[in-house]
Order: C-alpha cells, then structure tokens, then sequence
C-alpha cells in the first residue's frame, strides 16, 4: 500500500503493473481491496491504480469531517493521477466510484481516454433519496462501528446475491471495517450530487457499461438508459451476479473489461 500525502488528508493507493494507466474507483462503504480481482488480472497488462477514497480504507476523511461532496473524491483522484506522473487513464467505477468517475469526466474530460462504469446511474438524487441518505448519515453517527455492522448485516444480500456465498464474507468485511464518519460524509456529499446524463453524451470515445442481471440497486434497465445516452458505448450484463460483479462473477467481469481494453487505441 503505498501513500501520498495532500493538503487535507493522505490517499492510500495500490499501483501495480506497467503499461497504461487502469484507475479503479471503489463503491460505498467499500475500500480499495473490492478490485482485487482485477488488480491481480490487469496488472500483467496495465498499469492499475486502486485507492481509498476519503474516508474509506486506509485514507483518513481529513478536512470534510461533515460531508464529502463527489467534487471532492474527483479532485484527490487528479491529484493522485498528477502525482503519478499519469497524463491519461481508463478511469472505471463501480456504484459510487462510477458516479465519481463521471464527475472526474465533467471535469477533467482531457484526462479520460476509457470510461467504464459499473453498476452505477448518473441522475441526480430524489428528494426521497436525499431524505433516506441522510438518515442513514445521522445512523451511521449516532451508532458508530456497531451503525456499520448492522448497515452491513442489513444490506448484504443486495450487494452480492445470496448465491454468490464466495464473495459475501470479503464485502461483509469491507463494510464493517469502513469509518462510519467517512461513510456518513459520502452520504450527504452523494446526495447532492448533480445529473451526470448531458455529461455522458458528450463523451467521444467508446465507453462500456456493466450491470450484474440480479442487481436491485441499479438494475438492467438503469445500465440501459446509460448506455443510450453514451454516443459510442458497449452494454455488458453480468449473468449471477447482484450489485459487485466485478467479486461476484471475477472472470466473466475481467473477460469484458480486457475486450473493452483492448478495443481502445493506445496512446504512442
């Protein structure tokens, strides 16, 4: 795990590999370690960054102690990526992180050669929606890591199918582990999150969208509607998988990210 320290905070961050540049962006409440999988597989061919987002994993919140706006997550992304020396990346993310990411894009198109976005939907948030974040925030607080473990408990079987016993123990572990004070920021950060859907029709190179089949969260007709909106985009639906394909189905997830990889022309 190596670091690298900020202004207001220091990003904890996995680096392995040579060639081009893969940037990984985890869910909520997860760390780094959900794209183990694929660090492991596309390291041999790429250069893959995996971090902690701000108040997740090994990176502290810092100076957002209240909420942690997408803004935010996107711009320690640009500075990991300027402290790496990394002009340009595939930038992929899942849930959240797919939501980061196409914050990153609106703000840094020129930074983004590759955009996969994995079980994630870009409108903005319901008021319903905010309401319901925010709720769970002020839980998250009050209760603490006890909050977390009973968040987690609660929320399992939508995150990986119920038959997907495999991956539960290692997402169990993850959301267990994660701060509350980090989670609950990110909460009332996400909930203020504005529509990404004119965004993604502006993105001129080809994108790919994943969903798992089994996916209650952002369902098959979400990855859908993202895909229609993207110019040039490929749709991959994931067979028995929920809301991780990526832990829950590793090699049928790995086979589409390394096909849409290889379709991208690489830089000189």
């Amino acid at each position: 795990m190596h670091v690298m320290r900020t202004a207001t905070t220091e990003i904890g961050y996995a680096d392995q590999g040579t060639g081009p540049a893969l940037l990984l962006v985890h869910g909520h409440p997860f760390d780094h370690t959900m794209w183990q999988p694929q660090l492991d597989h596309f390291s041999r061919t790429h250069r893959v960054i995996a971090p902690d987002l701000r108040g997740y994993g090994a990176t502290p919140l810092g100076a957002h102690p209240h909420s942690t706006d997408l803004g935010v997550f996107a711009e320690d992304l640009i500075d990991l990526l300027d402290e790496l020396g990394i002009d340009t990346c595939v930038l992929a993310g899942l849930s959240m992180g797919g939501q980061i990411a196409m914050e990153l894009y609106r703000r840094h198109p020129e930074r983004v050669r590759g955009l996969v976005l994995a079980d994630t939907f870009p409108t903005a948030e319901t008021e319903e929606g905010k309401a319901a974040r925010n709720a769970m925030a002020d839980r998250l607080l009050a209760g603490g890591a006890r909050a977390m473990r009973g968040y987690a408990d609660e929320v399992l079987d939508r995150m990986v199918a119920p038959y997907n016993t495999h991956a539960a123990p290692h997402v169990h572990r993850m959301m267990c582990a994660t701060d509350p004070a980090g989670a609950a920021a990110a909460l009332r950060g996400r909930a203020e999150r504005p529509d990404y859907r004119r965004t993604l029709t502006t993105v001129p190179f080809p994108a790919l969208v994943v969903v798992g089949r089994d996916d209650t969260y952002t369902p098959v007709t979400d990855a859908e509607d993202m895909h229609a909106l993207l110019p040039v985009a490929t749709l991959a639906i994931i067979e028995k998988a929920a809301h991780l394909p990526n832990l829950e189905r590793p090699e049928e997830f790995n086979a589409v990210l390394e096909n849409y990889l290889r379709s991208l022309v690489r830089p000189n």
